[in-house]
């Protein structure tokens, strides 16, 4: 169905090809997964399978790509569009209507289908996908989970013969990354869809995938079983990782297969101790927070605190109001009632200056907070207008995506790389809170593993930390406290493994595998390993 054939993509002005020599065959109704580090031409390889590269991104394609027999060279994207549908990891980037259900029947109306079949295919993605409450919402009001399954039912209503999707479950929360994959995964059994997804948590896709395709970015793509190939490739679930420090062979790629393995572990394992972190000193309080737009109560009188130290994972469904707090926090968002105080100051009675030093916010679309030509440009305004030291916000960036050129505009970044670049400009003046929404989302596991470390050390240098975040991995790896909304209200508030351990939603890979016995990471079981 889809045929790479001695592949390479060279960028204008690119010292050497994203991709060299992809030899790479998938067939009709397989789901395939690509992973490679970010960076590594993932989104480069599924947007040639369109033609959109090199047709619209530019640059030279040798080699030559087919999708059903036909030709990328002599087939730009228009002449693909019924065979081939996309959703990229901008979903807002790609909307061309206001609404839900408009956004849905767009792609079947530029096809020319009658108005009786859009109207059922309509009606099956809305169900197919959860949408059906949402049909007549703007898409601006929608939260980046909702525009995320939007996307890929704008991409599924064409009926495409084959599906590719870049890094489709990164806003959504575990629950819906689960509905969705699931729909995917009847699309390739009942219809023999072919899906070709790229995507960074791979702990919610390896269990469906029938092939996995591994881009090293300096060799050949590496294809194969799942289990075989994840077995040595740098990035790799919490599940396959485990599996490797336990030696099982074959390693397991899915949660049911490792509990199958996992009781001797866990005997030898036995029950982890923890010991309770205080925080320090309170940095942050609300106090009756209130947010609504229109008829919808997105904050509904949330009390929270944070102290120095504190490192705070706000989890919750999409549309809960995480992103609605963290800007209400922050003081710029909308604030429908209630009081915020950051070490003693209300953020919105502040000028920028001193709001940047008092709390600093990454927003879900990070390129928001970009504005300048290069790279260099932006690690130099941000050390500018945070009075800190030259080179301080380079820094910073080289600590969490090293390699990325002075000399590159931001927009030709990944979207890890863009990610990073926003979080360094957000951490330079140092913020005594450090408000995240959706920082792990485009990130490879190295990448979340350097920026746990770097917000490790601002909270231990007194800072407080709060992120908003659906990665279930990166909250049980980094956070010392959850809190979870639902409907805008706090129900769910205390330490990360009492909250994580209890939720079946909520809850990584590794407690899983091991419970009933409380683990969260495979790093504290090696820990524990090396302890005995």
């Amino acid at each position: 169905m889809i045929r790479f054939e001695n592949v390479s993509v060279t960028y204008p002005d690119a010292p050497a090809p994203v991709l060299s020599g992809v030899d790479l065959d998938v067939p009709e109704g397989e789901l395939c997964l690509v992973v490679g580090r970010t960076g590594s031409g993932k989104s480069t390889l599924l947007r040639a399978v369109n033609g959109l590269v090199p047709h619209f991104t530019g640059g030279t394609l040798t080699g030559r790509v087919l999708v059903d027999g036909r030709d990328t060279r002599t087939h730009p994207p228009r002449d693909l569009a019924d065979v081939v549908g996309l959703v990229g990891q901008d979903p807002q980037a790609g909307f061309v209507t206001d609404s839900v259900e408009e956004e849905l029947a767009y792609a079947m109306e530029s096809l020319g289908l009658p108005n009786a079949v859009m109207r059922k295919r309509v009606e099956e993605t809305l169900d197919l996908l959860g949408l059906a409450d949402l049909r007549h919402r703007p898409l601006p009001a929608l939260s980046g989970g909702q525009q995320q399954r939007v996307a890929v039912g704008a991409a599924l209503t064409a009926h495409p013969r084959a599906l590719v999707l870049d890094e489709p479950t990164s806003a959504l929360d575990p629950g819906a990354a689960e509905d969705v994959l699931a729909a995917l995964h009847r699309l390739v059994h009942d219809l023999g869809m072919t899906v070709l997804i790229a995507e960074h948590r791979l702990e919610r896709v390896a269990q469906y995938a029938d092939r996995v395709v591994w881009l090293p970015g300096d060799a050949p793509p590496v294809a194969g079983d799942p289990g075989a190939v994840l077995a040595s490739a740098p990035v790799a679930p919490p599940v396959v990782r485990l599996g490797r420090l336990a030696a099982w062979q074959p390693v397991p790629v899915s949660v049911r297969d490792a509990r199958r393995r996992a009781a001797p572990l866990r005997d030898l394992l036995g029950t982890p101790t923890r010991t309770a972190t205080r925080p320090g000193p309170e940095l942050l309080r609300a106090r009756g927070l209130r947010v609504r737009y229109g008829a919808v109560d997105a904050v509904r009188g949330v009390d929270l605190t944070a102290g120095a130290g504190e490192r705070v994972a706000v989890m919750g469904r999409n549309g809960s109001g995480k992103s609605s707090l963290l800007w209400a926090l922050q003081g710029t968002g909308k604030r429908s009632a209630g009081h915020v105080t950051v070490a003693g100051a209300d953020p919105a009675d502040l000028k920028p200056a001193p709001r940047r030093a008092a709390v600093g916010l990454v927003p879900q679309q990070p390129a928001d907070l970009l504005y300048l030509h290069t790279v260099g440009d932006e690690c130099a305004q941000a050390d500018r207008e945070s009075a800190a030291t030259a080179g301080t916000c380079r820094a910073l960036l080289d600590t969490l995506a090293p390699g990325i050129p002075d000399d590159r505009h931001p927009r030709d970044l990944s979207e890890g790389q863009r990610l990073a670049l926003v979080l360094a400009v957000a951490l330079t003046p140092r913020p005594r809170v450090v408000l995240l929404d959706e920082p792990t989302r485009g990130l490879d596991y190295p990448a979340k593993t350097r920026l746990a470390a770097a917000l490790r050390d601002l909270a231990d240098d007194g800072h407080a930390v709060l992120l908003a975040t659906h990665d279930v991995e990166f909250a049980a790896e980094y956070a010392t406290r959850v809190v979870v909304l639902a409907e805008g209200e706090v129900v769910a508030d205390g330490p990360t493994a009492d909250v994580v351990t209890s939720s079946p939603t909520f809850a990584p890979q590794v407690a899983k595998i091991l419970a009933p016995q409380p683990w969260l990471t495979v790093a504290d079981v090696e820990t524990a390993l090396a302890a005995r």
